[in-house]
């Protein structure tokens, strides 16, 4: 049996709300997992100026300036697609990864359906909490980011910047799967 080399992108977004759909995304940030160095970053226009108050002060972000600033979601997508296939030109496999990546999945998929009528990554995404609880053996409950940096002594840490955040979530990552 063949192993097909996996490419493992960490993906962080910032957002307006829980849900895509009604709340929009508001900046996506990416990394190479294994090689950081490779970065994708964008803030989005806002789809609708619906938002939770407590996602905006999280981020800082803000839907007026974005509207004016942010890159039309369609050209975020399509540059993001194009970034996150250059790491794989073989044909490799694209494995999103995330921190609770269930919330992040979703509203990638979302826009990359929506605009684009397909995901580079298929249709799953590996969870970084659900990792570290399988390695240590640890409860749910133990997986939070504050209990990871004291087990796993990362350099970085997330600070609500979508690529700062996918930099320490792919460090976390790298950390958990070498973790004793």
């Amino acid at each position: 049996m063949s192993k097909a080399k996996e490419v493992f992108v960490s993906v962080d977004v910032e957002t307006a709300g829980p849900i895509p759909g009604e709340y929009s995304l508001l900046s996506i940030g990416a990394c190479d997992a294994d090689h950081p160095e490779r970065q994708y970053a964008c803030e989005l226009k806002p789809l609708s100026m619906a938002f939770v108050p407590e996602a905006l002060a999280v981020t800082g972000l803000s839907l007026e300036a974005l509207a004016k600033t942010g890159m039309e979601p369609r050209e975020a997508m399509v540059q993001f697609a194009a970034w996150a296939r250059s790491l794989a030109p073989n044909d490799e496999k694209l494995v999103f990864v995330g921190f609770n990546a269930a919330f992040d999945w979703s509203f990638v998929n979302y826009y990359f359906h929506r605009f684009l009528g397909e995901n580079p990554f298929g249709f799953a995404a590996l969870d970084i909490k659900s990792l570290y609880m399988g390695v240590v053996g640890c409860a749910w409950s133990d997986t939070r980011s504050s209990q990871m940096i004291k087990d796993l002594r990362p350099r970085h840490a997330g600070d609500h910047d979508a690529l700062h955040d996918a930099i320490f979530q792919a460090e976390l990552f790298r950390l958990s799967q070498k973790h004793q």
